[in-house]
């Protein structure tokens, strides 16, 4: 098989079929620890209340401006 048999192939595709194309040829190029991770099971672990409270911790914080983002980290350690 080659790459030009395969274009061959995306070039006679219907047109109401190019979404679901595109997401099948996405989902063969990711690595398969991706793939793996997407099939996991939901984690059904339940929420303490000490994630709770970490939680909403989390979110003041984010809401306060006292976050700083990833980038900003990276400048100040001269990585960006």
């Amino acid at each position: 098989m080659s790459r030009d048999t395969l274009h061959d192939l995306i070039n006679r595709i219907p047109e109401e079929e190019l979404l679901a194309a595109k997401r099948f040829l996405e989902y063969l190029v990711v690595s398969p620890a991706y793939r793996a991770a997407l099939s996991a099971p939901t984690d059904d672990e339940p929420v303490t209340e000490a994630d709770s409270a970490a939680i909403a911790r989390a979110h003041d914080e984010v809401l306060s401006g006292r976050i700083r983002s990833h980038r900003e980290i990276l400048r100040e350690f001269g990585l960006r």
